[in-house]
């Protein structure tokens, strides 16, 4: 198993030995439930000899699916910003011995990834966009307002900024602005003014302390009322600011199907309507042949569609799935396979 860090630089380690890989019941992926699993793995069809790609390793539970399902000599390629998955995912995946390689980095840099395997396309690719179990467990992380811990946000913690940079320097329209554009949140422009005005007396560094300034910031009848926490979209829309996520899934949907083998398939789970909608859009624009204007009469750049949609709706996870899981109620799954040359199926 190799794993190499980035963006810094690309830097090798040693293969861990196998003696790890037995997990403690207390251990983080011990506890760990995979969303979609069964379906992700059902969609993508791995097979023996195949290269799989998984762009949000994680603690490694589609990864491990894919190799268990794919059979002999197939290989995985795992990215994640996060450093302590990576760490627990190699321990995961350490019977796969060098069938496995870890990168440290975004899955918007994949493509160096794959270019220092020197693989040209993968038989297939997973994305799940959603935050792990162990990132919102862990106060210190600051993903969650139901635990106190720092405000933090960052899936990679040598990357700044933080929330906490972000909630005590941005001005009024820029911080409404992230609220309104990525939580979703009506009422972006309060609680936008009631944040400056809170750390007008202190700075904001704790998770606790932002939710409730949010809490207070809704009118008292949707305090409660709504139903979720009414810090939910707050807290999606800073860390998807502080992680760049929508900068990330629009380069990673822009580049990946020039990187997916004829008939290889791509399976994408989101969580909230912004991810969605951006796959949504890709898959639509790539599974278009014409690429000419829409008002253009006749077609002239002979263009040939990239890939076939398999799911015209999103798949949802099931009912016992749900029940099981809470966190899996929101996810959506969408998967396309991607065309030969001419347009036709592989």
């Amino acid at each position: 198993m190799r794993i190499m860090m980035c963006p810094q630089s690309w830097q090798k380690t040693m293969s861990p030995s196998h003696s790890n890989m037995n997990m403690s019941v207390t251990d983080p992926a011990s506890l760990h439930k995979t969303v979609l699993l069964h379906e992700v793995v059902k969609w993508l069809r791995p097979k023996p000899g195949g290269r799989y790609m998984d762009g949000t390793l994680g603690l490694g539970g589609h990864g491990l699916a894919i190799l268990e399902a794919a059979g002999d000599k197939a290989e995985l390629l795992g990215l994640d910003r996060d450093d302590k998955a990576l760490t627990l995912a190699r321990k995961r995946l350490a019977d796969f011995g060098d069938r496995v390689h870890l990168f440290h980095t975004p899955f918007s840099r994949f493509e160096e990834a794959l270019d220092e395997l020197e693989w040209e396309t993968v038989d297939g690719a997973v994305l799940d966009l959603g935050v792990s179990s162990m990132q919102l467990d862990e106060a210190d992380r600051g993903f969650s307002f139901i635990h106190d811990g720092p405000l933090d946000m960052r899936m990679d913690s040598d990357s700044p900024p933080s929330a906490e940079d972000l909630v005590n320097t941005l001005n009024h329209g820029e911080l409404a602005r992230i609220i309104r554009v990525y939580g979703e949140d009506p009422l972006a422009g309060k609680i936008a003014s009631a944040i400056l005005k809170a750390r007008e007396k202190e700075a904001i560094t704790r998770t606790l302390r932002l939710a409730e300034i949010v809490r207070l910031a809704y009118p008292p009848k949707m305090r409660h009322t709504a139903r979720n926490h009414p810090a939910t979209r707050t807290f999606q829309a800073l860390r998807i600011a502080v992680n760049r996520e929508t900068e990330e899934i629009e380069y990673y949907l822009k580049t990946i199907v020039g990187r997916l083998k004829p008939g290889a398939r791509l399976a994408i789970i989101s969580f909230h309507s912004l991810e969605d909608r951006a796959v949504k859009h890709s898959f639509r624009d790539a599974a278009r042949g014409c690429k000419c204007p829409p008002h253009q009469l006749h077609c002239t750049c002979c263009g040939v569609p990239e890939v076939k949609v398999l799911t015209k709706k999103p798949l949802g996870a099931s009912d016992a799935e749900r029940a099981e899981n809470p966190r899996a109620r929101s996810a959506k799954l969408r998967v396309a396979e991607k065309l030969g040359p001419d347009g036709e199926e592989a």
